[in-house]
């Protein structure tokens, strides 16, 4: 149930492969005992033998059977995914919520691996790496003029905790080279961005996913609101993939009352699995507003649902992507593994958000960006559901089912003359490529400015937005930002502020200005 989400305006999930059905063919006894499934599946195995051991050309066998694999998942569903050996740890980190290493955000410029910023207090901030060091070298592999890709970067970097590596630098400011030794440890992969108030008395809690430290980083970001003072709280899962549902359903047990239904699921067979909120939650009152776009899915949507369902608070936003399949990850002796769908689940009132899959993946897919082309994501009664789904919440409100969490609140998206690739193109990472590379070249410019000279600084000058827009043309991106030029500076001058300052004061500006934001703010 872990999804992936990019900047652009459709949700490309990883490219399909499987081994449950190869694997599970090994050990049966005879062929003279298969039925007639079983004898499908030793052919499949006897063919792949017959390739590999008389075919007249040297041919990877690994390869046919992982083309076999997508061809055999392309049969069933868009979310049945086979995940490889080369790509399963990223994968397992990125839901485990941390990995082992020296806690650098880095990026590859100019053929060199250059820091952005040092984690906060990780093993490299406290030995003194600092925003704009080129690493040279790892103990004594070279890591600059070699086109490495990213894997093999990160490779060279983690290891195990308290592990020593050694790093060879360039520091541009000082214009020398310096040897550091680092000491590895557990560099934690936030899935909640921040935790911050919007005023006095609303929080505001950004999920990026759902991992297994999002509950515990969720209950640390309610608790300090609370002690702040919130009595309102808005949950922020745009462009929130999913990740583990029991994690989303642990959130929602923190908002709702005791025996509220939250999920349910149905599998082939039919068994249904409902589950239902506890006794104590931390939020059990007070005004909830979640905020969902075209790119939440999955656990973001069962949330979503929770909450619309029960009538405990107000989805704003966009309607969602449409996921309600379940996925479970089974895995083999080479490292890789398979994601398979075992069940749908289903909202509290009954509705399956899954939006239809039968005309093939790419169609499914390319569902997202038919969304541009008839109108939804400007206008609500562009929005598409079937009459014959609907489905009543406790106190009488109409919910839709068929595809995806129909918002209560519709905000478009936040375009200015409808050019929507901009405003996705600010949310990309191309922002802090751009940003980065400025600050490297002069990072003395803003040498001594707190955050509030800062703001000042950048809203009196048009400097980095022309830049901008030049680097933009100077990439081959045919965008014309002369109509969006609030919109624009706004997310440069957050970015700047993310890599100078820190996370929370990206949010800082970019939410102040925040359609969504505003919508929410007018509904108290």
């Amino acid at each position: 149930m872990k999804n992936n989400v990019k900047y652009l305006p459709i949700i490309i999930f990883s490219t399909l492969a499987l081994g449950v059905v190869l694997g599970g063919m090994l050990n049966f006894p005879n062929a003279a005992d298969f039925s007639n499934r079983n004898n499908s599946r030793s052919k499949l195995n006897k063919l792949i033998d017959f390739i590999d051991n008389e075919y007249v050309d040297d041919v990877s066998t690994d390869s046919i059977v992982n083309l076999t694999v997508d061809n055999i998942l392309a049969q069933l569903d868009p979310h049945s995914v086979y995940i490889p050996p080369s790509e399963q740890m990223e994968v397992v980190e990125s839901m485990k919520g941390n990995f082992v290493g020296i806690g650098v955000n880095f990026y590859m410029y100019n053929d060199s691996v250059a820091v952005i910023k040092p984690v906060e207090n990780g093993p490299s901030a406290k030995a003194g790496i600092k925003a704009g060091d080129r690493i040279l070298y790892a103990d004594k592999t070279k890591l600059y003029g070699r086109k490495l890709p990213s894997d093999s970067l990160f490779s060279k970097l983690k290891g195990t905790v308290g592990s020593d590596i050694e790093l060879t630098i360039y520091r541009k400011s000082e214009r020398k080279k310096l040897k550091i030794k680092i000491k590895r440890d557990v560099i934690p992969l936030k899935s909640v961005d921040v935790a911050l108030l919007l005023g006095n008395k609303t929080g505001y809690i950004k999920i990026n996913r759902f991992a297994e430290t999002t509950y515990r980083e969720f209950m640390l970001g309610i608790t300090k609101l609370k002690q702040q003072g919130a009595k309102s709280l808005v949950i922020d899962v745009r462009d929130n993939g999913g990740g583990y549902m029991e994690e989303a359903v642990a959130i929602a047990d923190e908002l709702l009352t005791d025996k509220q239904l939250i999920v349910f699921t149905k599998n082939k067979n039919g068994n249904v699995d409902k589950t239902f909120a506890t006794k104590k939650g931390s939020f059990e009152t007070g005004n909830v507003f979640v905020l969902i776009n075209e790119n939440s899915a999955s656990a973001s949507e069962i949330l979503a649902g929770a909450i619309q369902d029960n009538d405990r608070g107000t989805i704003v936003g966009r309607r969602s992507f449409g996921k309600g399949l379940v996925q479970r990850e089974m895995d083999f002796a080479d490292g890789s593994s398979v994601r398979l769908t075992i069940a749908r689940y289903y909202t509290p009132t009954g509705r399956s958000i899954q939006k239809p899959y039968s005309k093939g993946n790419e169609a499914y897919f390319k569902e997202s960006e038919a969304r541009f082309g008839n109108g939804e994501l400007f206008e609500k009664d562009s929005i598409k559901v079937l009459d014959t789904l609907q489905f009543k919440t406790k106190k009488g409100k109409i919910v839709y089912g068929g595809g995806g969490i129909v918002p209560d609140v519709f905000v478009p998206i936040e375009v200015e003359h409808g050019n929507e690739s901009t405003a996705y193109l600010l949310q990309s990472g191309i922002v802090g490529n751009f940003v980065f590379e400025q600050l490297d070249k002069d990072r003395s410019a803003f040498k001594g400015l707190n955050f509030e000279e800062f703001k000042t600084k950048m809203n009196q000058t048009d400097l980095y937005f022309n830049l901008f827009q030049k680097f933009i043309f100077k990439n081959g991106l045919d965008l014309n930002f002369g109509k969006s030029k609030s919109l624009v500076k706004r997310y440069l001058n957050a970015e700047f502020a993310r890599q100078l300052y820190g996370e929370s004061y990206y949010y800082e500006i970019v939410l102040k200005e925040d359609a969504m934001i505003k919508k929410v703010l007018n509904q108290k």
